[in-house]
């Protein structure tokens, strides 16, 4: 049974307190707010990047069709 969950990687409830007093341990209460905020503001730049990207692709099949 433990093999299977190291296998599997899952994590229960402990583990997951577990992680998040290390997090908050390591970067303190008042930090994390500004690293999850920066954390968002990269994925949307990047969705964005990647929405710009399709629209010129998509651009280019169209002019040389």
């Amino acid at each position: 049974m433990i093999a299977q969950t190291i296998l599997l990687g899952m994590l229960g409830p402990w583990q997951i307190v577990l992680i998040v007093a290390v997090v908050v341990l390591l970067f303190g209460g008042r930090k994390i707010p500004e690293l999850m905020r920066g954390l968002g503001s990269g994925i949307k730049e990047f969705k964005d990047a990647t929405k710009e990207d399709e629209k010129l692709e998509g651009g280019k099949n169209e002019s040389n069709s």
